[in-house]
């Protein structure tokens, strides 16, 4: 399915709620799952956090998380802890070939039982379940922050707890710290010195039994392009959101300056509004620890004519998609000059965008919902548009609130 954007223009003021965060949500459902006493609000509505409830809750012996990475990961620590427990994890195409082998190694150095039943090193995956009284495990510091919040999530539960070590240098700490903060908010001690993370042995009742989940950060990102990409004076307001967040995404605040674009906090809002033209013609940003916002990021700056410079992005390539070859594929389509490295991005300044291109989406929810702001440039088409339902079902519907126009 295909959906045609209209070149459009949005109203001045507009309200826009946003669920909770991906992130959140899916690190408070496996908590939940482990403390079924804990009571979780404003839990996400995207596909990837439904098919997280769903397998949490399921009996079968197969479980199919189709798309959804995070879950993957999540899951198959959860179930390497629970004892008695023997399940198969499996997936769509894309998820058989994104890798798993070391949270699998890391679990199996702690006692799991955990094998391959197609491809060395990747989904499907038999698990299982076993008590895990090994304690001390190793990782390299620059793997996915999922792997070690996956560990980390059932740290509490396993009988000695856990001390995990970070080799080198460490990527997505914001992702880290906020599995942590989440763990401490219901009482799980935790400590994070130097290279070395301990969780302690959760043997007495929680220091809560309810916790909110904030609005999702990676979902604001494509009102603060949209914001970026209208005339001074537009002005959008989110809910509901934190000053002090735990999203790495919520640097937003701070990129998106070099745009023209202020936040201004207020009763759990936030405030997004085009205060000037653009601050500059070139911009550089390091996304170690927010890398799911530079499909946005390049897509506002092709709009703009600014040329950028994005670095941290090794962790793209195993995304939904190899999002940088995606990125550079249908930016050129625009008509933009693009160069990627193995961890970086340059799109060159861009005069002129050209009309009516189709902009295929490659099984990924943020190639669809990066682009969408486009039109407030130029007509173009999103193949694959209800891809969108991963993390954000109702984009399509909150574009049309601010008055974007289109045609299904």
């Amino acid at each position: 399915m295909t959906i045609q954007l209209h070149k459009s223009s949005i109203k001045k003021q507009s309200s826009i709620t946003i669920t909770g965060s991906k992130s959140e949500s899916n690190r408070l459902l496996l908590l939940q799952a482990l403390y079924p006493e804990l009571e979780v609000e404003n839990v996400s509505n995207s596909d990837d956090s439904q098919v997280m409830q769903k397998a949490l809750a399921s009996e079968e012996k197969i479980i199919d998380i189709h798309h959804a990475g995070t879950a993957m990961r999540f899951l198959t620590a959860y179930f390497a802890s629970k004892e008695g427990r023997e399940v198969v994890l499996t997936g769509s195409k894309r998820m058989k070939e994104r890798p798993i082998e070391i949270l699998v190694d890391a679990l199996n150095q702690l006692g799991a039982e955990i094998s391959y039943l197609e491809s060395p090193g990747c989904p499907p995956i038999r698990i299982k379940g076993k008590t895990l009284s090994k304690h001390k495990v190793t990782l390299n510091a620059n793997v996915s922050s999922q792997y070690i919040s996956a560990l980390l999530l059932i740290a509490s539960r396993l009988e000695n707890g856990l001390e995990l070590t970070l080799d080198g240098k460490i990527t997505s700490i914001p992702y880290i710290n906020m599995t942590l903060d989440l763990l401490n908010q219901v009482g799980i001690q935790t400590t994070f010195v130097d290279q070395v993370i301990t969780v302690q042995p959760k043997k007495d009742a929680l220091k809560t039994n309810s916790l909110t989940v904030e609005s999702d950060w990676s979902s604001a990102s494509y009102f603060y392009s949209i914001v970026a990409l209208s005339p001074v004076g537009t002005e959008v307001l989110l809910s509901s959101y934190k000053e002090k967040s735990l999203q790495g995404d919520s640097v937003l605040a701070d990129i998106y300056k070099s745009f023209g674009v202020e936040t201004v906090y207020q009763n759990n809002s936030i405030l997004i509004k085009k205060t000037k033209a653009v601050v500059s013609d070139f911009v550089e940003f390091q996304l170690n620890n927010s890398p799911d916002i530079a499909q946005t990021i390049a897509a506002t700056c092709l709009g703009l004519g600014v040329k950028c410079h994005l670095t941290g992005l090794h962790t793209l390539k195993i995304k939904e998609t190899d999002r940088l070859v995606a990125l550079q594929n249908e930016l050129q389509k625009l008509g933009a000059k693009i160069d990627i490295t193995e961890d970086s991005l340059t799109l060159h300044k861009t005069a002129t965008i050209t009309k009516g291109v189709a902009i295929a989406t490659y099984n990924d929810h943020r190639m669809a919902m990066a682009f969408a702001p486009l039109a407030l440039k130029t007509d173009l088409y999103i193949e694959d548009y209800m891809v969108v339902s991963k993390s954000y079902p109702t984009f399509w519907d909150d574009l049309e609130a601010l008055g974007f126009k289109f045609s299904k």
